[in-house]
């Protein structure tokens, strides 16, 4: 394998190290760009598993009160499966959730400080400029329509969906503080409409985070290995952006 020296004067303003690997068997030599530092892959994989941690948990604690009526008479809202809860009971539940909480936000602040820090934010950041470019890739990925040309790693419409899943990291906490602390943190839940309107949105932006990392799926698979590689490694093969 035969390795060129980084180049950092691409007109890509993220300045990615980009390299050339020479494949030992077919000698073709393909290019890699250095997409993910090590902060933001630590932060990603941490993240993710405590997110998915606190999910199963706080399906065992709604798994004690399944409704968001008036306790009695009570309804429930749906019946959730203990094989997919983890806590076992409802104080299992609250052990879990409760410190899992204080990992996901330590590794969202680092996150969103290291991204701050090192301006790697412009990289995954949705901006005004991106608006435009929205609808090509919707029409692209949901219609059937051409593929619009690739020009930086992300393209607008995974800019908008990691903006938003931040925000929606964000309302995850707070709207958690409102439930789980209602007396201390009244006027949390009284800007939410009280405490179950804080338990409804609480439940709600967990689905919508939900949603998000299956559509994030979807799109890891279908952009093949190299993607979710580059998630490993930092480093990924033959981008779409290089070749134009």
């Amino acid at each position: 394998m035969a390795v060129t020296e980084p180049d950092y004067g691409r007109e890509n303003k993220m300045h990615e190290a980009v390299i050339e690997i020479e494949s030992p068997k077919t000698g073709e030599v393909e290019k890699a760009v250095y997409e993910h530092p090590g902060a933001v892959r630590f932060s990603h994989w941490l993240n993710a598993a405590s997110l998915l941690v606190m999910v199963a948990s706080g399906f065992q604690i709604f798994r004690a009160f399944p409704s968001f009526g008036a306790k009695i008479p009570q309804k429930d809202l749906l019946h959730w499966p203990q094989a997919f809860a983890l806590g076992g009971w409802l104080g299992g539940g609250l052990q879990w959730h409760l410190t899992f909480i204080w990992i996901y936000i330590a590794t969202g602040l680092f996150y969103l400080g290291y991204q701050m820090f090192s301006r790697n934010y412009r990289q995954v950041l949705f901006t005004p400029r991106d608006i435009r470019g929205v609808w090509p890739m919707v029409h692209y990925y949901f219609f059937f329509g051409p593929k619009p040309v690739v020009r930086e790693v992300y393209n607008p419409l995974q800019k908008l969906a990691y903006t938003s899943v931040i925000g929606l990291g964000v309302l995850s906490v707070v709207t958690g503080l409102a439930v789980w602390k209602p007396v201390q943190f009244s006027w949390l839940a009284w800007m939410m409409g009280g405490f179950h309107w804080a338990r409804i949105w609480h439940f709600a932006v967990m689905w919508a985070i939900l949603f998000f990392l299956l559509g994030h799926l979807i799109m890891v698979i279908l952009h093949g290995w190299n993607n979710f590689a580059s998630m490993l490694t930092g480093w990924k093969k033959k981008p779409e952006y290089l070749e134009r």
